[in-house]
């Protein structure tokens, strides 16, 4: 009985004294790799126009059918060509985080980012929207 209370006494202060590898998560991030593939974002060009032109190849490349977009005739206002997607939704308990769409589109409008805090607190967040997905206009 008092012989595992002693081992147990001694890992204890064999490393009491070592270097913690923990990491105080809210205040410290954890650095990813640099091949790590987060949630998706919607790039933008130089103009601070979108990039989509809604051809669809990221939906069609999608092993999980986790991406729906609606095309529309684009106007000039939105994006600098002919069409842009009216609706974009990515189904978040439905992407495996595989890339594909990002290799499947030849405007390079959609990049899988960095971030790894994709926690929700209701399930009718799981959704992305078009809006959530977009990266923000430049000043």
């Amino acid at each position: 009985m008092i012989r595992p209370f002693l081992v147990g006494f001694f890992t204890t202060f064999k490393h009491i004294f070592k270097k913690p590898i923990t990491v105080n998560y809210p205040e410290q991030k954890v650095p990813v790799f640099p091949k790590w593939r987060g949630k998706q974002v919607l790039m933008r060009d130089e103009n601070g126009l979108e990039k989509c032109v809604a051809c669809g190849l990221c939906a069609v490349a999608c092993p999980a059918d986790a991406i729906y977009l609606e095309a529309a005739e684009n106007d000039g206002t939105v994006q600098a060509g002919p069409r842009y997607a009216k609706t974009y939704q990515i189904h978040k308990t439905r992407c495996i985080f595989c890339g594909y769409c990002e290799e499947a589109c030849p405007v390079s409008a959609i990049f899988m980012g960095k971030d790894y805090e994709l926690a929700v607190y209701s399930n009718k967040d799981f959704i992305w929207d078009k809006e959530d997905l977009l990266v923000p206009p430049r000043p």
